[in-house]
């Protein structure tokens, strides 16, 4: 049976938006997971989601129990967990210096370290987070768009904790185009989000389907309406969008 291999482009292709790199770096120098994790500023709990994700990614275990010694036993890299930071260190480098170069060439455009973002979501408006507020063992994210107009997402401790947020950090509100139910006359709901704009593509179809929205910031939204909906090219209409299904992303 062939030893299982090392997928670096898979493992490494959110590194620069979240801690997981820092924390198993910090393993490796410190030998103890409960460390790294209190040296990262992170909880117990968040170090070991983050070593899952980036090991399920990886394809191999990055990590290894290390028995015995004067603390009774800690952690080590694996022969793959140091690959993979050679990789990232190596990556870091090539893409500070391709978005220096790009940055000088185009001054006048926005949103350069969020192009190599590869994701199945359509909806990705930029934003920056202005507060979280801590509800039981969630977190509520709130993120204002360019015109001011607030945006909540509902995301686990861990993961805000993993993601580094804080006030004023710039961001992506990600979500999937059916996620958002959009009609002319949607009403505010407890756990939603409500988006007003203009329509600039709507589906001709009975049985409804899908919609474009202007919005008021500037930033296209896409969602779907449901039968006999009525909307037309430049109607009023409004999107409701579960906080739970907005997610966070972080450009490098």
């Amino acid at each position: 049976m062939k030893p299982p291999k090392l997928h670096l482009a898979e493992a490494l292709s959110h590194e620069a938006a979240d801690k997981r790199i820092d924390i198993l770096r910090r393993i490796g120098e410190v030998g103890s997971i409960s460390e790294a994790a209190r040296v990262a500023g992170v909880s117990y709990k968040a170090a070991w989601q983050a070593l899952d994700t980036l090991s399920n990614l990886a394809g191999v275990a990055l990590v290894e129990r290390a028995v015995g010694g004067s603390g009774g036993g800690g952690a080590m890299l694996t022969e793959a967990g140091q690959q993979l930071l050679q990789a990232a260190d190596q990556l870091a480098q090539a893409r500070a210096q391709v978005l220096a170069r790009l940055g000088q060439a185009h001054a006048g455009v926005q949103g350069l370290s969020a192009l190599g973002l590869r994701t199945s979501m359509r909806n990705q408006l930029p934003c920056e987070v202005t507060a979280l507020q801590r509800q039981g063992q969630a977190v509520r994210v709130a993120l204002a768009l360019g015109d001011g107009t607030t945006l909540y997402s509902r995301i686990t401790q861990e993961s805000a904790q993993l993601l580094g947020l804080r006030s004023g950090l710039a961001a992506l509100a990600l979500c999937k185009a059916t996620a958002v139910q959009v009609s002319a006359g949607a009403e505010a709901q407890s756990g939603r989000n409500l988006l007003h704009g203009r329509v600039t593509r709507a589906t001709r179809a009975a049985a409804g389907g899908e919609v474009s929205l202007a919005l008021a910031s500037g930033l296209q939204l896409v969602g779907f309406c449901g039968p006999d909906s009525g909307l037309r090219l430049k109607a009023e209409a409004a999107a409701l969008l579960e906080e739970s299904a907005v997610v966070v992303a972080l450009p490098g």
